[in-house]
């Protein structure tokens, strides 16, 4: 029986500039270790990666849209970096719902790289203490949060938020989300 059996876990995107290791890695990983793993775009379709912001990576299938998930059919939500994605993705209102319902029904959230941009976006940070890549740490302390620099960080203030920096954390990362789901 693999660590993850019977979870399910949305990972939420845009169709283009996602890094390619944020979402490939931790979608692979936890499949590997049992989960359900559900990637949603914000439109049908494949996405375009990234692997720096600016070389192009692998495509990637989504299974739905935003749209089409609800955060009462999963466990746990993932929100890949890649500035172009966190940048976009931050300001569909679907993505910051789901990201509120996850955090109201207490389910965990990992957002890694600039995918905490949507945490900001959604104000579920206050009184928090997150990562994230180096240059959000202002909008992450302007959101009420306090921004540490290590390769990942659990909160367990209400929801658990686990957060890391870079797609060098990516090990750290995946092993707090099953942690989280145990």
């Amino acid at each position: 029986m693999a660590a993850l059996d019977g979870k399910k876990i949305l990972v939420i995107a845009t169709n283009y500039g996602v890094e390619q290791d944020e979402i490939v890695v931790p979608t692979e990983q936890l499949r590997e270790r049992g989960a359900t793993v559900t990637v949603a775009a914000k439109e049908s379709g494949p996405i375009q990666t990234l692997v720096g912001d600016k070389d192009p990576g692998k495509s990637v299938d989504s299974d739905t849209t935003l749209d089409g998930v609800s955060a009462g059919d999963f466990d746990a939500l993932v929100v890949p970096g890649g500035t172009i994605n966190a940048d976009t993705i931050r300001q569909e209102p679907t993505a910051i719902d789901l990201v509120r319902a996850f955090v109201e029904a207490g389910k965990p959230i990992a957002a890694i790289c600039h995918g905490p941009w949507t945490l900001v976006e959604a104000g579920v940070l206050p009184g928090r203490t997150i990562t994230s890549f180096p240059s959000l740490q202002t909008d992450v302390r302007n959101a009420g949060a306090e921004w540490v620099d290590q390769e990942v960080q659990v909160d367990e203030t209400g929801s658990t938020i686990i957060t890391s920096r870079n797609p060098g954390d990516l090990p750290a990362f995946v092993d707090a989300i099953q942690a989280a789901l145990a």
